[in-house]
């Protein structure tokens, strides 16, 4: 007991007990660093991985001959055209242009030898510019970009045969952005740029080492972009230089690469090289579709755009083939009826892809439209012809509404889009907010009747995602709605001039979820699923009580407000031609009342349709595109027009309508608007009168009688020089002082009220600096406003001074090269009508880069303005608050802006302006603006503009509705066949009564009526008019649809915007009762 004595046995280890020499700790910002120069351009390239991408290449005429046909005078032919022509002998190295030039390669293709055996060859082709590649019998075969962009067609395998096989490739020359000037996309075109073909060689890729390219590339992003405190970050970057250090070590041989790409397996795991990399059961929160966002136009013309659809959706239909996962996602009836039209087999190839449910129609309108400046029924049309065109040409109706890259949204989309059948909405616009950032990710938007739809905007704030790991990460750490779901949709693809996704986009997104099973932290990315999938399931979590948080009104962007105002000429065709359809539309229904052999002209009206709707595309209509643009916009507006007065003719002669001669014919005129009216006009003259002659028209819907006005009778409108220089204008209503053409008093006469603040002028030009941040024709910043400079008039003189109208016209000289001059008219009082002074301005504008405006400076005071919108009145801040209410400092309107306060108001009328403003009590209406990008003669010429000041006591209420609709659509003088009674009862067999509110805004036939259908969808019997009615004022409004027996009426539905039935309706007594919620949009459809 303790005495024994035992052997202690000494602890064994294999770590060595000698240090074999100092290790210091990495330097990570070193190592990171050094990772970018396995992949760089440059002094390493020789030694990188980059010079292993190739294991061969064939060039020169003995592998590649190349001839040329240059097509003459910008032209674009066709396939049969071009080829059809003399192909001259050209080599790599040549130049060719000019800009918007178009040349034909004939491509003889030989390879060689030693190059047939490889794994995979492909042609390159870069000359800078866009092609597209087409098979020697005319079939489109992908689309090229340049500049080192989608430069690469595979060899088909029967090209190994050693033998000759020819293609084509259709050069394009401008850029994926057009052709600006120095390196500026948005500067103007350079009419003269040249392009040299740099590159036409057979190649043979490696693709392993293009594989380990991308592997690579996805690693070194976790290294940069993973936190630096995680071993995700730690593990990345020794990953990475592992496989750097291999590859020195073997010497870039084919062994190290394969080596390398089993040391990144350790971090993105084994099946990145196929589609089973999605195939684990794991939850994902991100959601990747593919997308090809092509601007109808924007930087280059609607002629170009054609062919990009072609070079987009072919590249597209050929990664459908190559990867099972991709979905891709396209927007836009008006292309797939372009592709139809001149690429009738890539259509039937797309057709095949929708089939199989990888090539996904979205969005269910004519175009991805501006939402701010079309009228309500525009808007309506976008649907209509979207959903119909989709539902006829692929079976079904979209789901989703799709506008990512629109310059705001009405708050009546909600609305309309849920009465298209479109319950989702997606954007990311708001992003690009400047001043505030928007709050929610995944919402309920709210439209002004109370209608929503689920709405998401893509956390990576991006519809062109380039599919980088960034994009995956941003997906989840900008996301603002994680409270309620915390899944997002990644839109990726090469976009706004067109291309969509690349292979490697597919293979990036790979690796990423590769990484996110394999490692974690990175948000896990799913591909396969559709939009509408991701829609679903966010309708199913409300189903199951998820709540989302709600946003009312307009989503309104802060940034590109310039666009309610640039291109003037643009926007007021676009106004005219949709008052132009509305009373197309309804005349010619109630011809085919009429007359059983009067056709109604749906093709006509289609045909005016489509470009009107085509044209109000968001960079179009905003003012937003290149020149040429315009110029295209130009020629089909006056094919609209042209069209549209035949048509208007014809149905007018059914109706025993004709043109009006002075001293002839007996007048009468026609009222198209649903409510009565009384104007003071002139009657169009006769090449004997000297003086003007007054009528008085008056009249309900329909034909309105016409009363000529003696100049001996007083009607009550005077016009008398006060004092040198100051002009008196008065009626029954107003009396108003002219001087140096702006109103220095306006008096209401019947309130006793002065209306314009003391001590300011109305009417008042005033021009502003205006250079805004970047974006020229479509931005104005806030600053501007601190530039305001007022012009000063010369003086004043009479023009027109009759009792029932009267009129001063005043010239202002904004500078050597620009004027203005203002006439300001005021008629006569009518019993029971209001009144209003109206200014006419013929403007020439030869300004850069100023703002021309037009002030009222009312004596009314209210913290909130009231808008017109479509089918609604939205309320904006006359404050600046906050933040959110100065961002407001320009705003869309349409016919009318009006500033009331208890008891009084004022109301601003135009013919065809949107931008607004209201500070305070400072009423302003945007005339015209200057920019000198993307077109360098944007708005330059001359003007007519018309605008009028209605005041009036009362709320602001149905006289401004009436009022700024009547002064958009003047009553028409013409010479009729028919006594007043029959037409008049013919042209009001459907009219309105009820509560003033309610606007009858569109009668029209049945879509699907066998005598109007063109069979595009399934025939309805019988013959229908629709009827579209809307509450403008925000309350709950009754009323009845009035119906002649002339029509004999049988049923009557409430449908949705498409045109189906939906309530039955009962017809009592020649009447519908209706009940609309406030703000509602109702359409009715009346079998007859």
């Amino acid at each position: 007991m303790g005495g024994e004595t035992y052997t202690r046995l000494a602890a064994s280890s294999s770590y060595p007990k000698l240090s074999s020499g100092p290790v210091g700790q990495q330097i990570h910002n070193i190592y990171k660093e050094r990772l970018g120069q396995f992949t760089s351009r440059g002094q390493y390239e020789g030694q990188n991985l980059m010079g292993r991408l190739y294991e061969g290449r064939a060039t020169g005429a003995e592998n590649v001959e190349l001839s040329v046909y240059s097509v003459p005078d910008l032209a674009r032919p066709t396939f049969k055209e071009a080829t059809s022509n003399e192909f001259k002998p050209t080599k790599v190295g040549e130049v060719f242009g000019p800009s918007w030039s178009t040349h034909w390669f004939r491509i003889q293709l030989k390879v060689p030898g030693n190059l047939q055996d490889k794994e995979h060859l492909e042609f390159h082709w870069d000359a800078n510019n866009e092609g597209l590649v087409w098979s020697e019998d005319g079939e489109p075969l992908q689309g090229l970009t340049g500049g080192g962009e989608r430069v690469e067609w595979i060899l088909p395998e029967v090209f190994r045969d050693g033998k000759e096989h020819t293609i084509y490739i259709e050069m394009a020359c401008n850029s994926m952005f057009g052709n600006p000037t120095g390196g500026d996309i948005i500067q103007p075109p350079d009419p003269n740029k040249y392009f040299q073909l740099n590159t036409a060689d057979i190649v043979a890729v490696n693709l392993e080492a293009r594989a380990l390219f991308t592997d690579f590339w996805i690693i070194g992003d976790a290294a940069r972009e993973f936190p630096g405190d995680s071993w995700q970050s730690h593990e990345a970057l020794q990953i990475g230089n592992a496989i750097m250090d291999t590859f020195i070590a073997g010497q870039g041989s084919q062994k190290s690469i394969l080596e390398g790409r089993e040391i990144a397996r350790k971090y993105i795991g084994d099946h990145v090289d196929s589609s089973k990399v999605y195939e684990t059961d794991e939850e994902s929160t991100v959601f990747a579709v593919g997308n090809c966002h092509i601007d109808t136009c924007w930087l280059w013309p609607f002629a170009e755009t054609k062919r990009k659809v072609a070079r987009s959706w072919s590249n597209q239909c050929n990664l459908l083939d190559r990867y099972p996962e991709h979905r891709f996602a396209c927007s836009q009836a008006q292309q797939f009826k372009w592709l139809e039209q001149l690429y009738p087999t890539l259509y039937d190839r797309v057709k095949t892809k929708v089939k199989q449910g990888t090539f996904q129609p979205i969005g269910g309108s004519w175009v991805e439209h501006d939402t701010n400046l079309p009228s309500g029924e525009s808007l309506v049309r976008q649907f209509l012809y979207g959903q119909r065109f989709f539902e006829s040409h692929f079976g079904e109706r979209c789901q989703t509404f799709w506008l990512p890259d629109t310059f705001g949204y009405s708050s009546q989309l909600p609305q309309l889009s849920r009465l298209a059948g479109m319950s989702r909405f997606f954007t990311q616009k708001l992003s690009w907010n400047n001043i505030n950032s928007f709050p929610h990710t995944t919402f309920n938007w709210v439209s002004l009747d109370g209608s929503q739809v689920l709405c998401h905007m893509a956390p990576a704030e991006t519809y062109t995602a380039e599919a980088h790991f960034g994009d995956v990460k941003r997906s989840v750490t900008q996301h603002k709605s994680m409270d309620q779901d915390n899944t997002s949709l990644l839109l990726f693809g090469k976009g706004d001039g067109g291309g969509g996704p690349t292979f490697q986009h597919l293979e990036k997104l790979r690796r990423c979820r590769g990484m996110s099973d394999k490692v974690g932290l990175l948000p896990r990315v799913k591909m396969g699923d559709s939009v509408e999938d991701f829609f679903d399931r966010l309708q199913q979590k409300a189903a199951d009580g998820t709540k989302y948080v709600t946003w009312y009104g307009e989503l309104y962007l802060e940034l590109h407000r310039g666009t309610y105002t640039t291109q003037a000429n643009n926007k007021w065709n676009n106004r005219k031609s949709e008052i132009m359809m509305h009373d197309i539309e309804y005349l010619a229904t109630l011809a085919t009342i009429k007359d059983s052999s009067y056709k109604y002209p749906k093709k006509e009206i289609d045909d005016m349709w489509e470009p009107i709707l085509l044209c109000q595309f968001h960079d179009c209509l905003p003012g937003s595109a290149i020149e040429m643009a315009y110029d295209e916009s130009d020629k089909m507006y006056a094919e609209v027009f042209s069209t549209g007065h035949k048509v208007l003719k014809n149905a007018l002669s059914v109706l025993g309508f004709s043109r009006y001669e002075a001293g002839k014919d007996k007048p009468v005129a026609l009222n198209t608007l649903p409510w009565h009216r009384a104007e003071i006009m002139q009657l169009p003259r006769s090449r004997k009168a000297a003086d003007p002659e007054y009528v008085l028209v008056q009249g309900n819907q329909g034909t309105a009688d016409v009363e000529v006005l003696s100049n001996s009778t007083n009607s009550g409108a005077s016009v008398k020089e006060v004092k040198t220089g100051v002009f008196q204008l008065s009626n029954e209503h107003y009396q108003f002082k002219v001087e140096n053409g702006t109103i220095t008093s306006l008096i209401d006469r019947k309130a006793d009220r002065e209306i314009i603040a003391k001590g300011e002028k109305a009417n008042q030009l005033v021009v502003f600096d205006d250079k805004p941040l970047y974006w020229q024709a479509w931005d104005v910043e806030v600053f501007h406003l601190e530039s305001r400079e007022v012009l000063s008039s010369g003086k004043t003189s009479i023009v027109e001074n009759s009792p029932h109208r009267v009129s001063v016209i005043t010239e202002t000289k904004v500078s050597e090269e620009s004027w203005v001059k203002t006439t300001i008219s005021l008629a006569a009082s009518i019993d029971g009508q209001p009144s209003f002074i109206e200014m006419e301005s013929e403007v020439e504008w030869r300004e850069t880069m100023k703002f021309l405006k037009v002030e009222f400076p009312v004596d009314v005071y209210n913290t909130e303005a009231s808008y017109e919108t479509q089918y609604g009145i939205i309320r904006r801040p006359t404050h600046y608050n906050t933040s959110w209410d100065m961002a407001k400092f320009e705003v869309c309107c349409h016919k009318w802006a009006d500033l009331s306060e208890n008891g009084y108001g004022v109301s601003i009328l135009n013919d065809s302006k949107y931008g607004f403003a209201t500070c305070g009590h400072m009423m302003r209406l945007s005339l015209l603006r200057s920019p000198k990008a993307p077109d360098a003669h944007a708005d330059m010429g001359r003007h007519h503009i018309r605008y009028a000041i209605l005041p009036h006591a009362g709320p602001l209420d149905s006289r401004t509705v009436r009022t700024a609709y009547n002064f958009n659509h003047p009553m028409k003088i013409y010479s009729s066949s028919l006594s007043s009674l029959s037409t008049s009862s013919l042209l009001s067999a459907v009219s309105l009564q009820g509560n003033p509110s309610l606007v009858l805004d569109c009668i029209k036939r049945g879509e699907d009526d066998e005598d109007v259908s063109r069979g595009e969808l399934p025939k309805r019997k019988g013959r229908s008019i629709i009827v579209r009615i809307y509450d403008s004022l925000g309350g709950t409004s009754r009323g009845s649809i009035k119906v002649s027996d002339m029509l004999n009426v049988k049923k009557a539905w409430k449908t949705n915007l498409l045109e189906d039935d939906e309530t039955p309706l009962s017809v009592k007594d020649g009447g519908i009762e209706i009940e609309l919620r406030p703000f509602e949009v109702a359409t009715y459809r009346l079998q007859l």
